[in-house]
């Protein structure tokens, strides 16, 4: 090989091999930084890891109503986090059994510091606005999830997540003897927020 010719490809290697380590350290603080929050809790919670509503920056919150002075929030790798359960309902969509995976809606709540109580309400509530009344006790009893995964894949938005508030109708006998579409009323598909109140 040409002496100038080896210098220069040797150069050109050395000056590569020692970008490696600012690559990887910007690949792994990229990993570190925090997803686009999918899910806040306001109201009666604990600390909280976000100041308050931003009429700015929180301009969906704010066309619908919501408002609040502190929040806990969760990205996918924070919900996913949490110990997952599976369940099996017939969906009213296909009137098929799908499986439907994610923490227990108790566990994210306790999750945001909430010791609930026979007073605790939670108030769910969809991207398109929809929201859904639940007692804490109904959700503990029921087994209300915040399912991430349909089927073993992630939800996406635009179709039924990416977070549905969902339980296992088929195991009720109360829902189960309902037409499906009665079944799945305080179950939003896409939530986005819950509000916890203390009555």
């Amino acid at each position: 090989m040409h002496k100038r010719r080896f210098m220069s490809v040797a150069i050109v290697g050395a000056a590569g091999l020692g970008s490696l380590p600012s690559l990887a350290a910007s690949r792994t603080a990229a990993r570190s930084q925090p997803g686009p929050t999918l899910l806040t809790v306001s109201g009666a919670i604990g600390a909280g890891n976000r100041g308050p509503f931003d009429p700015v920056l929180d301009q969906l919150m704010g066309k619908q109503k919501l408002g609040f002075v502190r929040a806990q929030t969760f990205d996918f790798a924070a919900i996913t986090a949490l110990p997952s359960v599976l369940i099996r309902p017939t969906l009213e969509y296909d009137a098929k059994p799908h499986e439907l995976s994610g923490p227990l809606l108790m566990d994210v709540i306790r999750a945001c510091g909430v010791r609930a109580s026979e007073k605790t309400a939670l108030f769910v509530r969809a991207i398109d606005g929809y929201a859904a009344h639940l007692s804490a006790a109904d959700a503990e009893r029921r087994r209300y999830i915040v399912a991430t995964h349909l089927d073993g894949r992630p939800m996406a938005l635009g179709g039924l997540g990416p977070l549905w508030t969902i339980y296992d109708a088929d195991r009720h006998p109360d829902m189960a003897a309902k037409p499906l579409p009665d079944r799945f009323g305080s179950c939003p598909w896409a939530t986005y927020h819950i509000d916890v109140k203390e009555a």
